[in-house]
């Protein structure tokens, strides 16, 4: 009685064992078998339609965002609120929001707009904040009448 028992737990066990397997080994097989493809958002082309650039690149789980800048007459306050609510829609666009954000560059025509920039910039990517690199960039060298230019890495 007591053997048959056990022949019983071990033919249940293994059944177990081998169903759980299989649905591992077919989870395995469908997410190895997957092609990790670039997902591509606001793509800008030239006067021939040959694409040139996109506003935003999904891969992988991650989001990048090209350069947002504010091409409008305005002072370095206007122009940051601009950009970030810019890279704010691109990112909700993806699928991400400013809280995931990773990774900010920012390019700025002229450093004594650094603390005026700062005004605007502060709190808007939640209480913790992403890494940050501020340059400023030789004169006119931000495209556009822009004060300011970021781009950014996210998470979905």
């Amino acid at each position: 009685m007591i053997t048959e028992r056990r022949n019983a737990l071990k033919k249940l066990f293994a059944s177990v064992a081998g169903t759980i397997g299989l649905g591992l080994f077919a989870k395995a097989e469908t997410t190895s078998g997957k092609t990790n493809e670039k997902e591509v958002f606001n793509v800008v082309t030239d006067d021939q339609d040959v694409p040139l650039f996109s506003g935003a690149t999904k891969f992988n789980g991650m989001i990048f965002i090209a350069g947002k800048g504010a091409h409008f007459a305005g002072d370095i306050k206007s122009h940051t609120d601009h950009v970030l609510k810019e890279l704010e829609k691109e990112l909700q666009a993806a699928g991400s929001s400013m809280e995931k954000v990773l990774k900010v560059n920012v390019y700025l025509d002229d450093i004594k707009d650094y603390k005026d920039m700062n005004e605007v910039y502060k709190g808007r990517f939640g209480k913790n904040p992403p890494v940050r690199t501020t340059v400023a960039v030789a004169k006119g060298g931000v495209p556009g009448d822009s004060l300011v230019e970021m781009d950014c890495i996210a998470y979905v």
